[in-house]
């Protein structure tokens, strides 16, 4: 990737104040729920300097790379996942790709969002319409991607995400993002927050075999109570994005809303937006477009050649010679 400055002063003394871009994952209550807080406003600002968006559009497809971040705890190994969001509203959608080693990179189905009237909230709603959600995952080893793929109900990207992972991977799971800003729209803070139950394993009551029927209806009431309880503090926290902004600490967060489920920090991790394109990779699949198209190219483009990745928004300037070598 070619990387953009960040030139705004104002954005570059938020960067240097605030903590630094990161994800945080924990568990708790016994195991029962793993989850993650996510400080991406170094990750938001740099997508927006790479794909040069407007306010609306980088409130989208910011939302977008969160939400992919968030997934990389979900990862298996060395694994790599693009969550893809087609929608038959304005907005058209995106597509964005996360890995495991901590890189997120996307754009926009459509590079410009229409706007009929000023907006009077971040309610993204009204710009999407009927579609679908997929994840696709391709792991070391595979050879080729494994793909789930649910429809959209909510028109809300955190809760689609959500239904997505409780219809076709069978899990609860829960999503928050959260992007904060200024009046001249600077994004100041943004992050978000995941979690999910993980499968029963026994925990203080052992398992389920040795239990009788009281005991796991009573196992199962308490399961319940436990779940309401931690949505209830997952709904408390206020704007992830706002607190980011402040100043606010990822794990002061995760111990200060669950403070009663004893969270335990597993690891904390950085995460950028990054992508792994360059030129000699772009040289490479010209050059194996086939003998009559690539001399159509030598003779009739421009020198030299202007090769953008939709990805990440690096544009390559190639000179034909090295199309010749």
């Amino acid at each position: 990737m070619i990387k953009e400055e960040i030139t705004d002063p104002k954005v570059k003394e938020q960067l240097s104040k605030i903590e630094k871009d990161g994800l945080t994952m924990f568990v708790m209550a016994d195991g029962r729920i793993r989850g993650a807080f996510l400080g991406g406003t170094a990750l938001v600002n740099q997508m927006r300097a790479q794909q040069k968006t407007g306010i609306l559009e980088t409130y989208v497809l910011g939302q977008a790379c969160l939400s992919s971040a968030l997934l990389i705890p979900t990862m298996k190994g060395r694994e790599h996942l693009t969550f893809r969001y087609e929608t038959s509203g304005a907005a058209k959608g995106f597509c964005v790709e996360a890995d495991s080693t901590g890189y997120v990179r996307g754009f926009l189905l459509q590079d410009t969002i229409p706007i009929e009237k000023p907006l009077e909230s971040w309610d993204l709603s009204p710009f999407f319409g009927d579609g679908t959600v997929s994840i696709s995952r391709i792991g070391e080893g595979m050879r080729s991607a494994q793909t789930g793929t649910t429809d959209i109900i909510f028109k809300n990207i955190a809760k689609d995400l959500a239904y997505y992972f409780q219809q076709s991977e069978q899990t609860q799971t829960a999503f928050n993002t959260s992007i904060q800003m200024d009046r001249e729209g600077r994004v100041v803070g943004a992050g978000g927050m995941f979690l999910q139950v993980m499968p029963y394993a026994g925990g203080k009551r052992g398992s389920a075999q040795t239990q009788d029927s009281g005991e796991t209806a009573e196992s199962e009431q308490e399961s319940q109570e436990l779940l309401s309880k931690v949505e209830s503090a997952f709904k408390a926290m206020p704007s992830i994005g706002q607190w980011l902004s402040d100043g606010g600490k990822r794990e002061d967060a995760i111990c200060g809303l669950f403070r009663e489920f004893s969270p335990h920090i597993v690891y904390d991790r950085g995460i950028i937006f990054d992508c792994p394109c360059c030129e000699e990779n772009f040289v490479r699949s010209i050059k194996n477009l086939g003998e009559s198209q690539l001399k159509d190219i030598i003779e009739h483009d421009k020198d030299p050649l202007e090769v953008t990745c939709n990805h990440c928004g690096s544009v390559y300037k190639i000179p034909k010679a090295k199309l010749m070598d």
